[in-house]
């Protein structure tokens, strides 16, 4: 279903530009097939179930009403994160009595969420929308910053819902499985991906790269699955080649990575012992965002021509002065909210999320009089991920 949905017509597209490639013209009509919202993760959600049943490690559900509950439940059904029956099942079994904890602590994720998708988010893409519209205009500073607001505004959008999703759950006493935790302080890529969509991320290596090999085998077949869990993640983000090039360039970096033994290096949280990062970690996390941002201007085009036309731009421009955009703004004014934004989630890094344990009213007024304040300067976007 998901094959037919999501990646008929692509499919179609790519075989039909093959053989014209060979110079063989082929005539065909795409269908009218209107894409189910969220389909990609309730799929997975389901396949994990079927997968850990079939492997007998796990008793099926007796109960049709459960399972149903399971597969649809409302918090996270659209965009995730990717919940697994192990965990989300027997929950369910569960008489629950309502938890004045549990609900409050769940509100201040609700809230969070909201700040990030709202304040963080939605402003960044007025800047991201204008740049990345217009990059043949824009210099290579607007054309730097418009990919680090990107970068930012995924960010915020994604574990924003996600925020709001796992936040739901809790008024209903649920603990749905945490799906970011500061990915953007990783020190190098493999690091990133063990803090970046974590239900996703462990949803490819439990029902993909371990059953291929993993890395349990000879380098060729190492880097060979290594490139076969990256792509076919791409293209899990939806049907086209930028996707595929997002994913393969995220491979490509990884493997290294992976060769040298340091994958599994980094399982502390960066400046754990100083309030500070050294200049060794700083360097790390700046070079890893980096790469990222990379990828995600493949992420955030059109088409393939238009993200190599936008790195382009940024190496050869070579013009770095500030730019007044035609939403009226220049480009740089929302630099202090963005490293706002860093700074807070810096001094947050060890919990959860920034309510978690010590409770100040005094910043859920401030994230509160944020929403207000810089909320309404916003255009709303919808989800980012509502697309997959």
């Amino acid at each position: 279903m998901l094959a037919y949905f999501k990646y008929f017509n692509f499919f179609l597209e790519s075989w039909s530009e093959a053989w014209s490639q060979l110079g063989f013209e082929m005539n065909y009509s795409s269908w009218s097939i209107i894409l189910p919202v969220g389909i990609s993760f309730y799929t997975f959600q389901t396949l994990s179930y079927t997968i850990e049943v079939f492997k007998e490690r796990m008793e099926p559900t007796k109960d049709f009403l459960k399972f149903s509950l399971y597969v649809a439940f409302f918090p996270q059904l659209i965009a995730g994160p990717i919940e697994r029956a192990q965990n989300l099942l027997p929950q369910l079994n569960l008489k629950r009595n309502f938890n004045f904890q549990q609900a409050r602590e769940g509100l201040h994720l609700i809230i969070w969420g909201l700040f990030k998708k709202v304040v963080i988010a939605d402003t960044c893409a007025i800047y991201v929308n204008e740049i990345f519209d217009n990059h043949e205009n824009m210099n290579s500073l607007s054309l730097i910053l418009g990919a680090v607001y990107f970068a930012f505004q995924i960010y915020g959008d994604f574990s924003g819902y996600s925020d709001m999703a796992i936040g739901t759950a809790r008024l209903f006493g649920i603990n749905l499985m945490q799906n970011f935790n500061y990915p953007y302080f990783s020190r190098n890529l493999g690091e990133f991906w063990r803090r970046w969509h974590i239900s996703l991320s462990t949803w490819f290596r439990d029902y993909l790269y371990i059953p291929i090999g993993g890395s349990r085998t000879n380098r060729i077949h190492t880097i060979r699955n290594i490139f076969v869990i990256f792509l076919v993640s791409g293209l899990w983000h939806g049907a086209n080649w930028t996707f595929i090039v997002w994913g393969g360039i995220h491979a490509l970096f990884f493997i290294p990575v992976l060769l040298v033994g340091r994958n599994r290096k980094y399982l502390d949280t960066a400046g754990k012992n100083h309030y500070l990062p050294g200049i060794k970690e700083t360097v790390q996390m700046l070079y890893t965002f980096g790469i990222v941002t990379i990828g995600w201007i493949f992420f955030r085009a059109d088409s393939f021509s238009t993200a190599i036309d936008y790195l382009k731009g940024i190496i050869e421009l070579n013009n770095f002065d500030l730019q007044y955009l035609a939403i009226e703004r220049y480009n740089v004014d929302i630099i202090a909210l963005i490293f706002f934004f860093i700074a807070f989630e810096w001094h947050h890094r060890k919990t959860e999320h920034p309510f978690k344990g010590d409770f100040k009213k005094l910043k859920l007024i401030l994230i509160l009089l944020l929403i207000l304040t810089l909320g309404v300067f916003s255009d709303y976007q919808e989800f980012i991920y509502f697309q997959f």
